[in-house]
C-alpha cells in the first residue's frame, strides 16, 4: 500500500496553520491586520503575556504596524469573527499589520515565534497575490467591456444603414431605370 506523501503530520499541522491564519486576517482602517488574541493564540501564549512583551518595546510598532481599535471597530470585528458578547476584555485589542507581525520576531525570540512569523508572513503574501489577481482581473473585465462597446455601436451603425436601405422600398416613385420600348400594338 503506498504511503502518501502529503499525509504527513508536520505537512498537515502547516496546512491547518495556514488556513487558520488566513481565517484570521481581517480588514480594519483599510488594512489587513490580525488581533493581539488570535497571535496569542498562534505564539501558544497568553494575551496578556503577548501584550505586555508589545507594550514593553512601543517604540517597534508605529502607528502602521500596530493599533488599537476602537469599540466601534470592535463591534464590527466582532461581526465579521462570530463571537458571543459574553465575557470580554477590559481593554481594547490591539491589531497588527504585515510589517507589525514581521516586527513581533524582534520582540518574541521562541522557536514557536520563528515559525508562527512564518507562516503569518506566507499568507499576508498569498493574500496579496490573491487581490492582485483579483485587481488584473478586474482590469482585464473592463477592458473588454469597452472593446465590447465600442463594437456595440460599430454595430448598431451597421444594422441602421440595413434598416434605411430596407426602408427604402422598391415600389418608390422613382424613374425606371433604362429606355421603354413601346411594343408594335401600342403604334
Amino acid at each position: 500500500m503506498k504511503s502518501k506523501q502529503n499525509s504527513t503530520p508536520a505537512r498537515r499541522t502547516a496546512t491547518v496553520q495556514r488556513a487558520y491564519i488566513e481565517k484570521r486576517i481581517y480588514f480594519v482602517r483599510s488594512q489587513r491586520v490580525i488581533l493581539d488574541t488570535d497571535l496569542a493564540a498562534l505564539y501558544r501564549v497568553p494575551t496578556k503575556v503577548f501584550n505586555q512583551a508589545v507594550r514593553r518595546n512601543m517604540l517597534r510598532f508605529p502607528a502602521d504596524f500596530m493599533f488599537q481599535v476602537t469599540s466601534d471597530e470592535t463591534e464590527n470585528l466582532r461581526s465579521q469573527i462570530v463571537t458571543s458578547s459574553w465575557g470580554g476584555r477590559r481593554y481594547l485589542p490591539f491589531v497588527f499589520t504585515e510589517q507589525g507581525v514581521a516586527m513581533l520576531s524582534s520582540v518574541l525570540k521562541s522557536d514557536r515565534a520563528i515559525q508562527v512569523n512564518v507562516a503569518i508572513m506566507r499568507a499576508f503574501v498569498k493574500l496579496r497575490e490573491l487581490l492582485a489577481t483579483h485587481q488584473d482581473l478586474a482590469l482585464r473585465l473592463e477592458e473588454l467591456e469597452k472593446r465590447f462597446q465600442r463594437h456595440d455601436g460599430q454595430i448598431r451603425e451597421v444594422f441602421d444603414a440595413i434598416r434605411a436601405l430596407l426602408a427604402a422600398s422598391p415600389n418608390s416613385a422613382k424613374r425606371p431605370m433604362g429606355s421603354r420600348v413601346q411594343s408594335s400594338q401600342q403604334k
